[in-house]
């Protein structure tokens, strides 16, 4: 799919600033739409929203059709009397400055729940009936999602390969008395998804009403204690006591001399190509109901992933492994049409992965930190930038600009200082500066970068199972000065949304 020149800022909700403890949907993220049109920006970048397990990392969900309650806004609950003031009485005293998510989890659930009792005892026909047919539907993925985090929450939070055998294996006759014993737990489950579609709903639709496009991500693989893995065993490669035979990774490498165990079921891709890939078309479609284009998330899975043995310890003896290729992207293209799809390309790219992004026009991404250790023939330089495809000065899992700056080598820097014909005194917005000027159809920056914050203010370091996600952005961040800055970056480099090239 062919784009239109724009800009944007890469920021995921649970940063936004406000007192419930973590950022969520309601007022601030509204002004944060008001803001980015302000600026002529016309994406925003998300990252996933489904509801995050261990490490809190939205990249490891129990679902990938769900949505994240935490998220979930107790000021909208309030304006809809879903929440009563009285409810607040035991709100912890949260940071500001990063999210507690142990202190939130706790407090947050138990807020959902007196809501949820709220909405039991509505006199709302109108609420009820909008409740039934979100359950309606959904129910192709919400029947066993909430039934499913009914049962974890009946086992302690336990992954599902270590429920009795009836349940890991769903004997029809154990789901249907678990769906009778945990009737209201599954009901609450259910409550939760409706209101954070609802309130989700709202915000994307004053997104579009302000010009601007949400950029969400799929994640290429899911977790194993997911909905997805316990409701379609055979999708995926498991051992008998539902334990992937094989998992994700990627190879040792000057970074890692292990390698990466992500320990993520692998795909069963000739089942998936048998029925015409209907589990992924169903996926793809409920994400493109929340957002306008999808970030596909380690994009070179594809064309081929690294296969590891499910009782590795370590990613040192695994091998590469065909994915389904073009027979894939075609059974998208013809069931959904053109594809608002932007190819996560980074890592070890083969002339195959590069082969299958061109043949889909997907454009990849260059990031801008990765530009400066080679020499001026190295691809991430902007002057070797092709049109479709999108810059970033850095992602969630890189350092920050200033972050970066800071760290790296003397020639590393002297490269830089040449390059850029910069001192390397406001290496952010010079970054920015750089990714906004070139050819690249979309630029995009983490809103650290704009604040110009070192990594205390970094989201996620790959690899670390806890301690990300936790940076929230202070709440004076978005001034005027600020707005009026990025407006007159989008202006000069024709990104401004409300000024699109002629």
């Amino acid at each position: 799919m062919k784009f239109n020149r724009s800009s944007g800022i890469l920021l995921h909700p649970t940063s936004l600033p406000g007192t419930y403890g973590i950022g969520d949907l309601g007022p601030q993220a509204l002004r944060w739409i008001e803001f980015l049109s302000d600026t002529g920006c016309g994406l925003w970048q998300v990252l996933p929203l489904g509801p995050t397990g261990y490490g809190d990392s939205p990249y490891q969900c129990f679902s990938a059709f769900a949505g994240n309650p935490y998220l979930i806004s107790p000021e909208s609950l309030l304006k809809e009397d879903l929440l009563h003031p009285d409810d607040l009485f035991d709100r912890p005293r949260f940071p500001d400055g990063h999210v507690d998510f142990g202190a939130v989890i706790y407090w947050k659930l138990g807020l959902l729940d007196r809501s949820f009792h709220r909405f039991k005892n509505t006199n709302s026909p109108r609420l009820k009936k909008e409740y039934e047919q979100f359950c309606s539907q959904q129910a192709y993925w919400l029947d066993d999602f909430a039934l499913f985090m009914a049962l974890k929450e009946a086992h302690g939070g336990s992954p599902w390969p270590t429920w009795e055998a009836p349940l890991r294996q769903r004997s029809p006759d154990a789901l249907a008395a678990a769906r009778q014993k945990f009737d209201v737990a599954i009901q609450r489950q259910m409550y939760r998804q409706f209101i954070f579609f609802r309130q989700w709903k709202r915000l994307r639709a004053y997104a579009q009403e302000k010009g601007i496009q949400i950029i969400g991500d799929i994640p290429i693989f899911v977790a194993h204690d997911s909905a997805d893995v316990w409701a379609n065993p055979e999708l995926f490669y498991l051992d008998e006591n539902g334990k992937p035979s094989v998992v994700a990774g990627v190879p040792p490498d000057y970074f890692s001399p292990t390698g990466q165990l992500w320990g993520n079921p692998l795909y069963r891709w000739e089942i998936h190509s048998a029925s015409g890939f209907a589990w992924w078309l169903s996926r793809i479609s409920a994400v493109l109901s929340m957002v306008d284009i999808i970030r596909i998330d380690h994009f070179r899975g594809f064309a081929g992933y690294y296969e590891v043995p499910g009782d590795a310890l370590t990613a040192e003896h695994g091998c590469w492994v065909p994915g389904p290729g073009k027979k894939f992207f075609t059974a998208v293209r013809q069931a959904l049409g053109d594809m608002p799809i932007l190819a996560e390309d980074l890592g070890v790219i083969t002339p195959d992965v590069e082969e299958l992004r061109d043949s889909f026009e997907l454009p990849g991404m260059r990031i801008f930190q990765f530009a400066f250790g080679s020499g001026p023939s190295y691809e991430f330089l902007p002057h070797h930038y092709p049109v479709q495809c999108v810059v970033y000065t850095g992602t969630h899992d890189n350092d920050t600009a200033l972050g970066w700056y800071r760290r790296i080598s003397g020639k590393e820097k002297d490269f830089y200082h040449r390059y850029m014909d910069r001192d390397g005194s406001h290496v952010s917005w010079d970054m920015i500066r750089g990714a906004w000027s070139s050819v690249a159809v979309f630029a995009l920056a983490p809103i650290q970068d704009f604040l110009e914050l070192d990594n205390s203010a970094r989201m996620n370091y790959p690899g670390n199972p806890s301690g990300n996600w936790t940076w929230r952005m202070p709440a004076n961040a978005l001034t005027d000065g600020l707005k009026a800055r990025i407006k007159e970056l989008n202006y000069l480099f024709s990104r401004d949304k409300d000024e699109p090239l002629a």
